[in-house]
């Protein structure tokens, strides 16, 4: 069990921030990484639609022998994390209550914003375990539908980027907060441009890394670190054309992805 890989997925791009710190933390792991590029952006999509993707890709991830499953979108943590706990055996981490306690923990003025898809915000999932952790904190959650096909794209930089943060961060950093979480994995590829507009008060809040630190400790507890040396290379999926993700992908990851296996669940 202990060599089984631990599987990834997303809506596309935006999880292999998730999977650069994974390599990072643990790198003595091996990895399947599934993206939903035929279904991106997830953020105006139905709910009950997204439910029905995380099912199915947990599931596939599941059937390739993965040992965790680690939800490197918050779109579907925020609308799907409850039911994939109860339904699978594997351990399922997911992206949300990391960043929420990241962005307590060096809150001073606690006053926390969130951006994130349409999908997310609406959730009101990070404002409740916001709130539920500490009810005196206010919450200022902004949705940025614009960001994910900029990022699916490959641009994260130039005007149109710069007009568009710009669009959605200004009244967000009128509002006084001092902490802002990046409540979608895609946006940390927009990050020089999101700390340059929201400026250098303001902490900016990356789930990914307590998220992996989390996995890394399940592991733990679990006994399922891999302890041998087999370490093979990351396995990619994606559902639409996998050219493109792997152009992409090899950009942001700063190496080539190698071949990505296209592969359609629904």
């Amino acid at each position: 069990m202990e060599l089984s890989p631990i599987g990834v997925f997303d809506s596309g791009v935006g999880g292999l921030t998730v999977i650069r710190e994974l390599e990072t933390q643990l790198p003595q792991e091996n990895y399947i990484y599934y993206a939903d590029t035929a279904h991106v952006p997830y953020g105006s999509r139905d709910p009950q639609e997204l439910k029905g993707f995380a099912q199915t890709i947990t599931a596939f991830l599941v059937e390739q022998g993965c040992k965790m499953i680690v939800i490197a979108c918050n779109t579907s943590t925020s609308l799907a994390y409850e039911e994939l706990v109860s339904r699978f055996a594997v351990p399922i981490i997911g992206v949300i209550e990391p960043g929420v306690d990241g962005a307590l923990k060096v809150s001073k003025n606690e006053k926390i914003g969130i951006i994130g898809t349409l999908a997310t915000v609406n959730s009101g999932a990070y404002q409740r375990i916001i709130k539920k952790k500490n009810p005196q904190a206010e919450v200022v959650a902004v949705p940025c539908p614009r960001f994910v096909p900029l990022v699916e794209e490959g641009q994260v930089e130039g005007p149109e980027v710069d007009e568009t943060a710009q669009m959605y961060l200004k009244p967000l950093q009128e509002t006084g907060v001092d902490t802002l979480i990046l409540g979608c994995t895609h946006y940390p590829f927009l990050r020089p441009v999101i700390e340059r507009i929201m400026g250098k008060g303001v902490n900016i809040i990356d789930p990914a890394w307590e998220t992996v630190r989390r996995a890394g400790l399940s592991l733990q507890n679990l006994g399922l670190v891999n302890c041998n040396e087999d370490k093979q290379s990351p396995i990619f999926y994606a559902s639409g054309d996998p050219e493109s993700f792997r152009k992409t992908g090899s950009r942001f990851l700063g190496r080539d992805l190698g071949n990505v296996r296209g592969i359609s669940l629904s």
